[in-house]
């Protein structure tokens, strides 16, 4: 019998390719960018499964393209908003992320990207580096204090939930908005629940922590900018379109907030001439929130794993659409 043909849309962990390689034969894609829509579509025809990435687009013109064989298609992320899960559903091709394993490591992440924002270190570190630096000044690079602070979270998910324990340390004020209220993690890590315009008027600090769907695409503009303190931060480590980047460049330009640190952005990679790279108030980084050793080497074992279970017919061991087993 013939081993089953797998597209690896981007380089990973060798030991998990090693992984793929013991069960199924491996096209894997070496170049540093993601192959091109017209390469893609090409290196899918006929594979039995797909171990992909959020920059590519699974829809049903790859699936169709793909052929009736395609088995799986295991994301090597969290999110999973570029794949079209309903059709792959309808196919009844099981579809794989890599959940839980990055919930720490991102939420250190995002608290890296509140501090570096609230005390201004990219900015004074950039200082000191141009040669700057002429002395210590009483009024030079003065930030906001975190200590004793409000702390918002939009979206209490296992990411949202980590990040608002780390702000106990901080003694902070913890509250959040969120379409289901979690009584249960009120009660543990001592959260307030509010509605999202109540945390953007309260909230010193503001961090984004929800899935990108129609619902929350742009969730934040102009008028939630209206909404915050003069004095908040605000921290993106979800998505970038979850944010309206041309708000959110008036807001810290005008001084409606006063800083943002962003792990995505709108689109990815932020283009050279955007505007938000003019500003000193705003601290951008390339999507890295999830990257430590331990955690990407975790994240590349579990969508392999992932798809091999799904060539051998197996559940996935984190499932997006565990629907797809209800007949079986």
């Amino acid at each position: 019998m013939s081993m089953h043909r797998v597209f690896v849309s981007r380089q990973i962990f060798p030991e998990a390719i090693d992984l793929i390689k013991s069960e199924a034969q491996v096209d894997l894609w070496e170049d540093e960018l993601p192959p091109s829509r017209e390469t893609l579509l090409e290196k899918v025809k006929g594979i039995d499964g797909l171990l992909c990435l959020l920059t590519d687009k699974v829809d049903v013109e790859l699936m169709d393209t793909a052929g009736p064989q395609l088995k799986v298609i295991s994301q090597i992320a969290v999110g999973f908003d570029n794949i079209d899960i309903s059709e792959a559903t309808s196919r009844g091709i099981p579809v794989g992320n890599t959940p839980e394993v990055l919930t720490q490591t991102t939420a250190d992440a995002t608290w890296a990207l509140l501090m570096a924002a609230a005390r201004r270190i990219v900015e004074g570190s950039n200082s000191v580096h141009n040669g700057n630096w002429r002395t210590w000044h009483p009024l030079h690079y003065l930030g906001q204090d975190v200590y004793g602070a409000t702390l918002g979270i939009i979206g209490l998910g296992r990411i949202g939930i980590e990040v608002a324990k780390r702000a106990n340390g901080f003694d902070m004020e913890v509250i959040y908005s969120d379409l289901f209220r979690n009584e249960a993690a009120e009660e543990e890590h001592n959260l307030r629940y509010v509605d999202q315009q109540t945390l953007l008027k309260e909230a010193d600090f503001v961090s984004l922590h929800t899935v990108l769907n129609d619902k929350t695409y742009h969730l934040i503009g102009d008028n939630e900018f209206e909404a915050m303190k003069e004095t908040a931060v605000l921290v993106n480590a979800a998505r970038g379109p979850v944010v309206d980047p041309q708000a959110l460049y008036r807001a810290l330009k005008e001084g409606k907030i006063a800083a943002a640190a962003l792990d995505v952005t709108e689109p990815e990679p932020i283009p050279m001439d955007d505007p938000l790279l003019t500003l000193d108030n705003c601290v951008i980084v390339p999507h890295i929130a999830s990257a430590s050793v331990a955690t990407r080497r975790e994240m590349s074992r579990l969508s392999a794993q992932n798809l091999i279970n799904g060539l051998k017919g197996v559940p996935l061991e984190t499932c997006v659409n565990p629907q797809v087993y209800e007949n079986l």
